[in-house]
């Protein structure tokens, strides 16, 4: 006896979960006879094309949808009903009552046979499965019988708990919470999301916390009344990120204390939870916030968290404590990064340099350096310069900046002027003025090419040290490579014989400079006046300040005051001393009290003299 063919379509979930049969039923009369292979081929063809289905995938019935609705065993019944999406979609890759449709679909050879053995017998079975079974099972799906029901637990139903579902965001739960959680709300948000009678599921927490313009302070309390209150849902790794990612996005200190509390409560709970990636966010925000020393105390729980830093985690903890300068805490962390040998991207490791050169600690940005260097990092030209400039500053770190110059080759060395020049200055004023000459050696020989800066810090660093002859040598070097002396130079030099009371010579480097250059400064002629108000030659003196307007120089108050204290204390020449002040007013220029009544009684006790001695 023939049976009519059910085709059903099972499981399309509700937004709520729940899990819905669709069945359809189609009824055709066939022709009363056997039909052929050909002809049953044929209208399979026409089946598929009617209702979408493609030839190469057949769908082989299950026989337990196979009913005893017709009588006649002729009839080959088909009837469709309630079919809404496109049913070969569904139909792939999805399970009926446990038996998966891809596994009925076969080759097409065996189609083929399959079709050939489905001619009319004593109807006992279809597809090898007995009529009695046929029967019992769909019986069991119409009167909803335990066996019926163990076999629909594979559809998502009821809460969404099911292993192996497919679940589905209810998009007006979802309208509802986000409604709640964009608006300010006070202490009733927890019981107005009890209210809501929320199906909850990893997807849909992730869902909310992803959402913009969401309040911080209302995710996080979400998040925890979504644990409180329902224990089944899964908190992930990845879940916990999304709450981190939308709490650092939005710069707000409140949030982020908050943020890292909760952190700090879920970590000691479950370990593995929190990943090095969510703990950097966090550092990073506190750095943004300028609270390093929270920073500080989230790289000190990794441990507790079962988290490894890696290098963001010191970057990140570095900055947070140089942005507060806090080098000494900073400097602690970055000693546990050299320590694992692992540094930064180049950039990172150049700002790390520049951050230590500020907090006055160049000598740990320069190990800092020199493990970059080990593991061939290219660092940016500014930090290495900053580097050096920072290590010349003190005189026991000098050297370490001199090392640091043999590394500059190639193009770097030819446009390495300013951190060669910051070396030299260093050298001379530390004393080694020697030092300072084979450097300037090795940069005429190998570059960059020294300037006038270079050649005047040697220059003065013999005239200081009183070795003139060695000075007018290097001199002669400068001008030899095409260099012109400036003022600056010739008033080292002059500053130098004066010093050693060689006024002939001073005033020989003065006639030189005279000739070279139409404009002098001030300080130019100041050397030479102080030098000789120590040898006592006034006259001399006198003459300088008077010629100073000839060299497009104006005196100013430090000379009238050197000039007027030495005719005053050594020569007790008080009326040149007054003559002087005369002329300064008439220029506009003041003098100190302490001069002026220097002056005062100087001229005083010349008259006493004069009153005893008559």
């Amino acid at each position: 006896m023939w049976r009519s063919v059910v085709v059903a379509r099972a499981a399309v979930s509700s937004r709520q979960g729940g899990a819905v049969w669709r069945r359809f039923y189609a009824t055709q009369n066939l022709k009363s006879k056997v039909p052929s292979s050909k002809t049953h081929t044929q209208a399979q063809s026409d089946f598929s094309t009617k209702w979408g289905f493609s030839k190469r995938s057949y769908l082989c019935l299950n026989p337990r949808f196979f009913s005893q609705t017709s009588t006649n065993p002729t009839d080959f019944e088909l009837s469709s009903v309630g079919i809404v999406e496109d049913i070969e979609t569904q139909l792939v890759d999805s399970e009926i009552h446990g038996v998966c449709v891809q596994d009925l679909v076969s080759s097409d050879e065996n189609r083929e046979t399959q079709l050939d053995g489905f001619v009319p017998g004593d109807g006992d079975e279809v597809f090898g499965v007995s009529e009695q079974s046929g029967d019992a099972q769909f019986d069991s799906i119409a009167t909803g019988d335990e066996n019926s029901d163990a076999q629909t637990d594979n559809f998502p139903a009821g809460d969404g708990d099911g292993e192996g579902e497919v679940y589905e965001i209810n998009v007006e739960q979802l309208e509802n919470v986000l409604s709640l959680l964009q608006s300010s709300v006070d202490g009733s948000l927890e019981s107005d999301l009890d209210d809501m009678g929320l199906t909850l599921h990893e997807e849909f927490v992730v869902k909310v916390l992803e959402t913009p313009l969401v309040l911080g302070e209302n995710l996080i309390r979400f998040f925890k009344w979504a644990i409180k209150k329902k224990p089944k849902l899964k908190v992930s790794t990845a879940v916990v990120d999304a709450l981190a990612r939308a709490i650092c996005s939005d710069l707000k200190r409140n949030n982020a204390y908050a943020l890292w509390d909760f952190f700090k409560e879920i970590g000691e709970k479950e370990n593995g939870l929190l990943n090095v990636e969510i703990l950097n966010e966090l550092i990073a925000l506190f750095s943004k916030l300028g609270k390093g020393k929270a920073g500080l105390e989230v790289f000190n729980k990794f441990g507790d968290f079962g988290c490894v830093p890696n290098v963001d985690t010191y970057y990140f903890t570095i900055e947070a404590l140089s942005r507060r300068s806090m080098f000494d805490w900073a400097w602690s962390v970055c000693e546990k990064m050299l320590d694992e040998g692992c540094l930064p991207e180049n950039e990172k490791v150049g700002k790390i340099i520049s951050w230590f050169c500020k907090g006055n600690k160049a000598k740990d940005a320069h190990s800092v350096y020199l493990l970059a260097k080990e593991k061939n990092h290219t660092l940016p030209r500014s930090s290495v310069n900053f580097l050096i400039s920072s290590l010349c500053r003190k005189d026991e770190t000098v050297t370490l900046a001199l090392e640091m110059l043999d590394d500059f080759s190639g193009e770097a060395r030819k446009y390495a002027i300013k951190p060669f020049s910051t070396v030299i200055h260093g050298l001379c004023r530390m004393k080694d003025v020697d030092g300072a000459k084979q450097l300037l050696s090795k940069m005429i020989a190998e570059g960059p090419p020294p300037g006038n800066a270079v050649f005047n810090s040697i220059i003065s660093g013999y005239s200081k040290a009183g070795d003139l002859g060695e000075a007018m040598q290097i001199k002669k070097l400068m001008e030899s490579r095409g260099l012109k002396p400036d003022v600056y130079t010739y008033t080292v030099i002059m500053s130098g014989y004066a010093n050693g009371g060689q006024m002939e010579e001073a005033c020989k480097v003065l006639a030189e400079a005279k000739a070279k250059h139409s404009k002098l400064t001030p300080v130019t002629y100041h050397t030479l006046i102080r030098g000789y108000c120590k040898l006592e030659e006034f006259d001399k003196a006198l003459k300088l300040l008077s010629e100073m307007k000839d060299f497009g120089v104006q005196p100013n108050v430090d000379e009238y005051n050197k000039l007027i204290q030495s005719l005053c204390l050594k020569a007790l020449d008080w009326e040149t001393a007054e003559t002087l002040l005369e002329e300064m007013k008439e220029k506009g220029l003041h003098l100190n009290g302490i001069t002026q009544g220097l002056i005062r009684a100087v001229k005083e006790m010349e008259e006493e003299e004069l009153v005893l001695g008559s």
